[in-house]
């Protein structure tokens, strides 16, 4: 099976249910880099509001979200 049409092959497997694996890197991309912005959120009000709970718990999201990314980057290495 080949990649769908305007789909580089980069982002394409091939396996069972090709588009359930397509579907699932993009979403957890997605996901990763929403709880990234989140993270950025909660430091930034935690900087105006001088609550270091708040900026901590702000860089803990940001860099668990930046492991994640870089490991669905590592799995797309490994794709192609």
């Amino acid at each position: 099976m080949s990649p769908p049409s305007g789909l580089g092959s980069a982002f394409w497997t091939q396996t069972d249910n090709d588009a359930e694996v397509l579907e699932m890197s993009g979403t957890d991309k997605l996901t990763n880099k929403i709880e990234e912005m989140s993270g950025k959120g909660k430091q930034a009000v935690g900087d105006a509001t001088d609550d270091r709970d708040l900026q901590a718990e702000g860089k803990k999201e940001e860099s668990k979200s930046n492991l994640k990314q870089g490991v669905e980057n590592v799995k797309d290495a490994f794709k192609s």
